[in-house]
């Protein structure tokens, strides 16, 4: 007979990876007898039957006893495939069944255990080329041709063949549990934080506490108000020490839809559905909802489908539609508070055209107010459309000129249609639920700073007592607002880890007439005259900020730091005031001041951070507030 070359080892590796995966004993794998062993007398196989009993006294009938011990267990044919050649007794290959049997129903109740168990199996093939090289030092037949040397190149072929056979045992045999997500799962990214926040607020002494500070945002999202009555309109708080605790958490998914295309939803908290802040005061219960630890609301924060091609740091192409975060490069807050989500559609693109020279341009449409569909709800002939639109565009270019160096600068134009306020077609309110035909025109949300004008022209007659009564009014913008806003950061890691930021902004607004808000403006005025006549108007049209930040440039460890200053300048009428900073002065134009912080990281995804604001007003009578925020942050 020809000699037969005994080439490949996977019994041999199937057996030694089998021990090392299910823990059996040490003699099931060891080395063959210096002699090739002679196969046992036909009377010890017929003795065997009392030898294979289980250990809970039931008969055990081996696949052994069966013609060439065939089996569909690839463990057990091996181990039949020993004890034939005399390798294996059988009183321990009886052990080592009873073994397998029982790893094997141990890894099927183990299914969680996944991922270590395909770390083993693959371990295991790892080692496959060894054991290959040391199979080939076992005995041969006398009709078989000992190869006592495998090229590195078989090795490979026999490691990725072994892999495979193991692998696909392991699967048909539950070795491993099958995947049990179904494939969509694999292309959701859940993201989310929450922060709890410590807040004091201090009113130094000196702030005008007269009547001076209207909350003109309470009016206009309230019934108008009686301008000839002898109360006081809704205030703002200028000389009541205030604190608060407060919480905001968000919870997003980003979904891969294929094809470029994804779409992002998130959810957050909030005192109301103001687009400036996501803060929840805990025990607030003057805006129907929280005290008496009641339950708190969550909003639609975020809803949009993107498109985008490209997909490099230098070169990429977005479209977006929904609700989502800013798209235009904002490195401070006096234009955009980091909370506002834009509606609308807008387009992001990128082009690197030198490894140092990056431009971007940045635009979209925006809906900022759309008329209701049957104002006014009064009266049968319904008066037009009011509608408020935002459409922006910015360019800018990134550059690097040193490996240490990074700079960002930007130039943008905002063009805010229908913002401000007009004055009505002359009537009559009889009553508070009476309309004007451009009450439309007033914000739906506002912060404060901007200067405001009454929108109702009412015509003095005998139903109001020519004037001296019913007087119910509301109060829109002043001036349009056509910005022009300009920025930039400028990043340097020489001294890596530490990081120093600086960044500015400068803003203006303009559609800005001094002359034609003067005529009009009821706030934001110098005193009056001795005769009670109005003081002149005192708000203005820029805004500027400057500040710089040393430290950690993303917190990745525990202990990474950060510190960082600011100082602003914001006149009344330089942005909108509804979409600024929300903290700085509790929020809103016409101020200016500094601003301290500082964070460290007490773990990858949480941080400690503190904050110190002092605030002055620009125009009008005095205000100043400082405010300290402690924030515990975490994310994930």
């Amino acid at each position: 007979m020809p000699s037969k070359l005994r080439f490949s080892p996977l019994p041999f590796v199937l057996a030694t990876s089998w021990c090392a995966f299910g823990q059996l004993p040490a003699q099931a794998g060891r080395p063959a007898p210096e002699t090739t062993p002679t196969r046992p007398a036909p009377e010890a196989e017929a003795a065997a039957p009392s030898l294979f009993a289980r250990a809970d006294g039931a008969q055990f009938n081996p696949p052994a006893a069966e013609s060439a011990g065939r089996t569909q267990s690839v463990v057990i044919n091996l181990i039949n495939r020993l004890v034939d050649r005399g390798l294996l007794p059988k009183e321990d290959a009886v052990e080592l069944i009873h073994q397998a049997e029982a790893d094997a129903a141990q890894a099927r109740a183990q299914a969680e255990t996944t991922a270590g168990n395909v770390a083993q199996v693959a371990a295991l093939a790892q080692a496959a080329a060894q054991v290959a090289a040391e199979a080939a030092a076992v005995p041969a037949a006398e009709d078989d041709v000992r190869v006592t040397y495998i090229p590195e190149v078989v090795k490979a072929q026999l490691r990725d063949q072994i892999k495979a056979e193991v692998l696909e045992q392991a699967k048909n045999e539950n070795w491993i549990a099958p995947r049990t997500a179904a494939e969509w799962t694999q292309r959701i990214r859940v993201f989310g934080d929450v922060r709890a926040r410590y807040e004091g607020i201090r009113f130094p002494a000196g702030n005008d506490n007269t009547g001076a500070f209207p909350n003109f945002n309470a009016i206009n999202t309230g019934s108008p108000f009686d301008v000839s009555g002898t109360v006081f309109s809704p205030q703002l708080n200028v000389d009541q020490n205030r604190q608060r605790v407060r919480l905001r958490a968000r919870l997003g998914v980003d979904v891969d839809l294929r094809e470029n295309f994804s779409a992002g939803l998130r959810i957050a908290t909030g005192d109301s559905n103001s687009p400036v802040s996501t803060n929840q005061s805990l025990g607030l219960a003057n805006q129907a909802q929280g005290g008496n630890f009641s339950k708190y609301a969550l909003w639609l924060d975020r809803a949009f489908l993107k498109y985008e091609v490209g997909g490099q740091p230098g070169r990429n192409l977005a479209v977006v539609a929904g609700r989502f975060d800013n798209p235009f490069f904002a490195p401070s807050e006096i234009v955009w508070d980091d909370d506002v989500g834009f509606d609308g559609a807008a387009i992001q693109a990128k082009y690197q055209l030198a490894r140092w020279f990056t431009p971007f341009f940045n635009g979209g449409a925006f809906p900022v107010f759309n008329t209701d569909l049957n104002f006014s709800t009064n009266q049968p002939a319904k008066f037009k459309s009011t509608d408020k639109w935002l459409y922006g565009g910015q360019l800018g270019f990134d550059l690097k000129p040193q490996r240490h160096l990074t700079a960002k600068l930007a130039g943008a134009y905002y063009h805010f249609d229908g913002v401000e306020g007009r004055l009505s077609d002359p009537f009559t309110p009889l009553s508070a639920s009476d309309q004007g035909n451009t009450d439309n025109t007033r914000p739906s949300f506002a912060q404060k700073g901007n200067s405001y004008m009454a929108l109702r022209n009412i015509v003095p007659n005998a139903l109001n007592d020519f004037g001296t009564s019913k007087q119910y009014q509301f109060f829109g913008l002043a001036t349009p607002f056509h910005e022009l806003v300009l920025n930039g950061k400028l990043d340097y890691n020489g001294f890596e880890p530490v990081q120093i930021t600086g960044f500015g902004e400068f803003a203006k607004n303009l559609a800005f007439d001094r002359p034609a808000v003067n005529s009009k403006a009821v706030n934001n005025r110098g005193p009056n005259g001795v005769d009670g006549t109005a003081g002149a108007f005192d708000g203005g049209d820029t805004a500027w900020i400057g500040g710089v930040k040393v430290g950690s440039g993303a917190f990745q460890k525990r202990g990474d730091w950060a510190l960082g200053a600011n100082y602003r300048y914001v006149e009344s009428d330089a942005v909108v005031d509804g979409f600024t900073d929300s903290d700085f002065g509790l929020g809103g134009t016409n101020l200016k001041g500094y601003t301290l912080f500082g964070s460290v990281a007490l773990s990858p995804a949480v941080s400690l951070g503190i904050r110190w604001m002092s605030a002055n007003e620009v125009a009008g009578p005095p205000q100043k507030v400082d405010i300290f925020q402690l924030d515990l942050s975490g994310k994930f």
